[in-house]
């Protein structure tokens, strides 16, 4: 029997932070698949259609789109995003959750199984934590009322005690790196059913210093910034790095 697995959503689901030695993403999507090949006697099928700083509208309607239009269709799609939306003014959880509905919606009418999957809390090292904090804990409690009644798969990586040690975090302190996608990949295989061990810490984090702080913030504070005032997005070029069925390595 072969398997098919589509994901949508942002650079949490891209992979970004945990690039390979040619700059291109891995990921733990990328690193799930992989186990799950390696493991599975049938064929492993892959399909990403994620890309860094998409908002949830355009990952609904057209990330999600083109998944559910592949042929064959999908077993099984993973969707994440809301990360972006949280960064941006005009953030609403009500906005973001008539959105997840529709994506629910599509993927009942379609008969493809939904997997929502929530990204770790980055909040502890960024600059307006508190409200990040605060907007992400009730957008995760919304998904958790709206599965409750949907009966949605939900794998939570936001309230993952774990991956409030740096040692999970890529330099910018937003998004995971090699050590906090390999744990994500290791928490979603388990919740799907395959207990998989979770990744070693290693060694503890280089202590903050007023100069990694002043190097922080020069070359990830300031460019973001600047993208945000001139209204450009990190991907806007980029493509899908899988946008069609990848057989996987077992």
């Amino acid at each position: 029997m072969t398997v098919r697995i589509a994901f949508v959503g942002d650079s949490f689901i891209e992979g970004i932070g945990d690039e390979r030695p040619d700059g291109t993403p891995r990921g733990w999507a990328d690193r799930l698949v992989e186990k799950l090949a390696a493991r599975l006697d049938e064929p492993v099928y892959y399909a990403n259609f994620a890309i860094r700083g998409r908002i949830l509208r355009p990952i609904v309607m057209d990330q999600l789109d083109a998944a559910l239009a592949l042929v064959p269709q999908p077993d099984l799609i993973v969707f994440n995003g809301g990360g972006n939306d949280m960064l941006r003014p005009t953030f609403s959880v009500d906005k973001v959750m008539r959105l997840t509905r529709i994506a629910v919606a599509k993927c009942d009418a379609a008969g493809v199984p939904l997997v929502l999957v929530t990204g770790a809390n980055p909040t502890d090292e960024l600059p307006l934590s508190r409200l990040m904090a605060k907007r992400g804990s009730a957008y995760m409690a919304a998904v958790e009322e709206l599965v409750a009644v949907t009966g949605n798969q939900l794998i939570s990586n936001w309230d993952d005690a774990e991956t409030h040690d740096p040692r999970y975090w890529a330099e910018d302190r937003l998004h995971l790196g090699p050590l906090g996608h390999e744990r994500v990949a290791t928490v979603v295989l388990t919740e799907l059913g395959y207990p998989t061990e979770p990744p070693h810490r290693g060694d503890p984090a280089a202590p903050l210093t007023f100069r990694s702080e002043l190097r922080y913030a020069r070359r990830h504070i300031l460019p973001y910034v600047g993208r945000r005032v001139a209204s450009r997005s990190s991907g806007r070029k980029v493509l899908p790095k899988h946008p069609t069925w990848h057989l996987v390595a077992g």
